[in-house]
């Protein structure tokens, strides 16, 4: 019997669709399969007991599967500052005119975010020169939060043993902003996905984030292990740029995205 695949139906992500069950019912994460296509002409919906109905897309680094209020629905989630106070996405950047990256970490325990907190540590002076706000949140609590703030700041260079800014770090243990931004979940998307095989490339950068890694900064919940990361620029409430991570270490390009916040016209 030959197999044919049916092309998906035209389909938009609805605001019900970036808001799953799991922002009201805490700790309703149910790991999610990958896709079985990597043409972008074919999609596959997941169902599962937990989770509305969620279309995965083969690469998504554009804006059009969100819907035009996205900034509004990320502004009134609440996350925690490394220092433990809760905070709201809108408090986080000027909502009018304010250029942000969002950069969404896997979790605090995983050496490839050490990577990229590392990466985004160096990059915070060209962020700043921009005029660009850089937001860096990790899944995980406060406290595995200054883990890693505290040791990373020790393996960016021998003359600069200066913490992770707390300024910038922000944790996110029950991943709603993950959810409201459809990051990607699950078992096949952490270990088995080929965009992770990106990593190998940054071999020489990977092995010097993880000489003061510990395996404590990762979250008490296991589960949120398998979340995937993306990065995000906005300009006040509006997504100019997105990227969301195939695979453990996709990583969007720093260069590429401070190439987007230098192209933002001033108003």
């Amino acid at each position: 019997m030959a197999l044919r695949l049916t092309p998906a139906p035209p389909q938009t992500l609805q605001t019900t669709a970036l808001r799953p069950l799991s922002l009201l019912f805490k700790n309703s994460h149910a790991p999610a399969p990958p896709p079985n296509s990597t043409n972008p002409k074919f999609g596959l919906t997941i169902l599962t007991n937990t989770r509305t109905p969620r279309r995965l897309l083969a690469r998504a680094s554009s804006t059009s599967e969100f819907v035009p209020n996205i900034g509004d629905i990320l502004g009134d989630i609440s996350i925690f500052k490394a220092s433990g106070d809760p905070v709201f996405f809108k408090h986080l950047w000027d909502q009018k005119q304010g250029v942000a990256v969002v950069a969404l970490l896997r979790h605090f325990g995983c050496p490839c975010c050490w990577e990229l907190a590392s990466a985004l540590k160096e990059a915070k002076p060209s962020f700043d020169t921009a005029g660009v706000k850089l937001v860096a949140v990790g899944v995980g609590t406060p406290n595995k939060a200054r883990i890693l703030a505290d040791r990373v700041g020790l393996l960016i260079s021998f003359t600069c043993k200066l913490p992770f800014p707390a300024d910038c770090l922000y944790a996110d243990p029950d991943r709603k902003a993950y959810d409201v931004l459809g990051l990607y979940y699950g078992l096949g998307r952490t270990f088995f996905n080929p965009a992770s095989v990106k990593v190998f490339s940054r071999f020489e950068s990977l092995q010097k984030a993880v000489k003061n890694y510990t395996i404590e900064a990762t979250p008490d919940d296991r589960s949120s292990v398998l979340q995937q990361g993306g990065m995000f620029v906005f300009k006040g409430k509006q997504l100019l740029h997105a990227w969301k991570d195939e695979g453990t270490g996709d990583h969007a390009s720093l260069d590429d995205i401070l190439g987007v916040c230098c192209k933002v016209p001033v108003e």
